[in-house]
């Protein structure tokens, strides 16, 4: 270290900083690391093309670069989804919802089945008979829930 201090930074030191920066954002979860690995790779190509620049302008360089650098991914980085906003993930009959569905057996004591593209998924809902036409208006884990359609005509 004291040898660097007296030394100075060499321009590829900055470089290897960038480097193992940017392997530790491999290495963890987000994009933190990045943006500081670039301005050390932005204060190695100063501290080449600048050969006269001190060791103490290149922390002030390397220190400005990494706050800019991280404010700047603050401020345009793409809007999160909040947690409690709900997105679907892992509910698959979602895509369901509103999807007219036939009865393969009666909807008795509220549970039944219905044929939904090429699979049997459970429903519950009023009472119908199989072969009647049913509406998906929820769902419920892997259980659809279902109201009979009406399909307009008078009885």
């Amino acid at each position: 270290m004291d040898a660097i201090l007296s030394d100075g930074f060499v321009f590829w030191h900055w470089w290897v900083l960038g480097f193992l920066l940017l392997v530790a954002e491999v290495l963890t979860p987000g994009t933190f690391f990045m943006w500081i690995g670039a301005a050390a790779f932005v204060t190695g190509i100063a501290a080449w093309a600048i050969p006269g620049l001190s060791w103490a302008g290149e922390i002030v360089m390397f220190a400005l670069l990494s706050l800019t650098a991280v404010g700047l991914w603050f401020k345009f980085r793409p809007m999160r989804r909040s947690d409690d906003e709900d997105n679907g993930l892992n509910q698959r009959g979602r895509h369901t919802i509103g999807r007219e569905l036939t009865l393969v057996t009666d909807i008795d004591n509220g549970v039944g089945q219905a044929r939904l593209d090429d699979s049997v998924w459970r429903v519950t809902g009023p009472k119908c008979a199989a072969g009647a036409l049913v509406r998906v208006v929820g769902t419920d884990g892997a259980t659809l829930k279902v109201e009979p359609v009406d399909t307009g005509h008078a009885h």
